[in-house]
């Protein structure tokens, strides 16, 4: 109902933090193997969120360009954060697009989907872009999420629904990644976990998301909503994110999955 639950910029700040907790498990010692996976299986709350309201964004922009080129622009600057993730020899290196790239491709596959009208050359385009991604963070599988959220529309049935295909495809991913690397007992647990980001990014969106933005001025994060964070992939590397993405949060008060 509106007025009750969490706000669009709640619901990013607690992406925000759970990639956070990412980071923590990549670079500090915690106390326990638990632990440590915990944090990491947290963040994957985060993708989910940011090709959600990736979708919103979309449709709710006043100016389809320029929010492709603050994609753009965006993607440039982290990747060089995201390129220095990975230098260990003190020279920097190519090594993928970033996470923000892969946003940026998702938004011409929202617009493919939106312009072309032959349902045969859409989507071999959305296929096309898909298929580029796999040079960058987060391939194949954000793209699958903004199909199925853009699918999805404001039906609250089907944004569930969206949310529980992206959990299984994950998971699925996940223990795919892990052949031969674990024990196939242990395997399925490491990939059940890593489905309780999205199963709570659902349940927010779903449940506890309002449609509306955070009030001017209410938090001290207003003043700060386009930071460039690292993220991370589905395959635990350090990556370079960017979390605020829906420009509805400034074009629009409201806006209701439902």
């Amino acid at each position: 109902m509106p007025g009750t639950g969490l706000n669009r910029d709640v619901i990013k700040y607690i992406a925000m933090f759970t990639m956070l907790l990412n980071h923590i498990a990549h670079v500090m010692p915690l106390p326990g193997v638990f632990l440590r996976e915990l944090f990491i299986d947290l963040e994957y709350f985060t993708a989910p969120v940011m090709c959600y309201f990736l979708v919103e964004g979309y449709h709710y922009t006043h100016s389809k360009k320029q929010y492709a080129m603050r994609l753009g622009v965006f993607a440039l600057i982290s990747e060089i954060l995201f390129c220095l993730a990975f230098t260990t020899d003190g020279i920097i290196g190519f090594e993928g697009m970033n996470m923000m790239f892969t946003l940026l491709l998702c938004f011409f596959i929202l617009l493919s989907m939106e312009r072309i009208s032959n349902p045969v050359f859409k989507w071999l385009a959305v296929l096309a872009l898909t298929l580029v991604s796999t040079c960058s963070d987060w391939a194949v599988l954000a793209p699958l999420f903004t199909v199925l959220f853009a699918l999805a529309g404001k039906d609250r049935e089907k944004i569930k629904t969206s949310f529980v295909v992206a959990t299984v495809i994950l998971g699925i991913d996940s223990f795919r990644i892990g052949i031969g690397d674990y024990a196939p007992q242990m395997n399925l647990l490491l990939s059940a976990g890593t489905m309780i980001g999205p199963t709570l990014a659902g349940f927010a969106i779903v449940k506890l998301y309002n449609g509306k933005r955070m009030e001017r001025g209410e938090g001290i994060f207003e003043m700060v909503l386009l930071p460039v964070l690292p993220g991370a992939s589905p395959d635990s590397r350090p990556a370079a994110g960017f979390l605020p993405l829906s420009e509805s949060a400034f074009d629009n008060e409201t806006f209701h999955p439902v």
